[in-house]
């Protein structure tokens, strides 16, 4: 576990040398900024609290932003390494395969972590300092907010690291990467919908929807925040799903957590194979 943790550390140095972490905290803090005072104005009009518009506004950017990041960071993880001809260079020390990728993902994650922590952290203690009237709930509303989000990002960095060690040279990397994101965050959820308007509930029972929903990282993410938590689900506009849907909250995280472990697993499982 050393092994790994130093790895995971290396991964950190190079980020924060790299500027990847001040880059993603700076852009993650001006846009939550930027929706937790646009979005939370009408708050008290509506009779719900700052904090959870907050919420809802970062949902809906996160299920976006934080994967396109995660891919960017993770794609050349591997191909990466083999191109600059430093891969060779870490595997001739005492260590395992598995041990630098397990390295490399806990690092992707810890720089992905860090920046969603300080930049959406930013936007609720700005909230906090502005007078906001915030409940316990929203509170708690934020906080499953963050982890499910840093969960989001393991599951595309474990996407661009198995993506990694199928090719072997970083712009076929970078094309997997960009058509993961195109994929499941932009093109799935539009041929879900016109599956939907084609069967009009003729054949599509509520279980294969569901399942289709848990097919797609980004949208366990997007039902755990906007139609799971009882806070919240009004104000998205997604009570009637979270009321009919049968995935229960700790189903969509434990989606999203085999989203990241999954594609890890198929990474290490190549990786141990692979020619160098």
């Amino acid at each position: 576990m050393r092994v790994v943790l130093l790895i995971a550390g290396k991964e950190i140095r190079e980020g924060i040398r790299n500027r990847w972490v001040v880059a993603a905290t700076l852009l993650l803090a001006a846009l939550a900024l930027t929706l937790a005072f646009l979005g939370a104005a009408p708050a008290g009009r509506v009779g719900a609290g700052a904090l959870e518009v907050v919420v809802v506004s970062l949902s809906s950017l996160s299920v976006f932003l934080l994967p396109l990041i995660a891919l960017l960071l993770s794609h050349d993880a591997v191909v990466g390494e083999a191109e600059r001809g430093t891969l060779l260079l870490l595997l001739t020390y005492p260590l395992a395969r598995w041990h630098v990728l397990m390295g490399k993902f806990l690092g992707y994650v810890a720089i992905l972590g860090l920046a969603t922590l300080l930049g959406y952290g930013a936007a609720a203690l700005a909230l906090l300092l502005a007078g906001a009237q915030i409940t316990p709930g929203g509170w708690w509303a934020f906080a499953y907010m963050l982890g499910s989000s840093v969960l989001l990002g393991a599951a595309f960095v474990a996407l661009g690291m198995l993506a990694s060690t199928l090719v072997r040279n970083r712009g076929t990397a970078a094309g997997i990467a960009v058509g993961l994101w195109l994929l499941l965050v932009l093109l799935w959820d539009m041929g879900l919908l016109g599956l939907l308007v084609a069967d009009q509930g003729e054949h599509l029972s509520a279980g294969a929807v569901d399942a289709l929903f848990l097919l797609n990282p980004a949208d366990a993410y997007r039902l755990f925040n906007l139609a799971g938590l009882a806070d919240v689900r009004t104000l998205s506009g997604m009570t009637a799903l979270g009321g009919e849907s049968g995935l229960s909250a700790p189903l969509l995280l434990a989606a999203l957590a085999a989203w990241a472990l999954l594609p890890l697993a198929a990474a290490a499982a190549l990786f141990s194979r692979r020619e160098l």
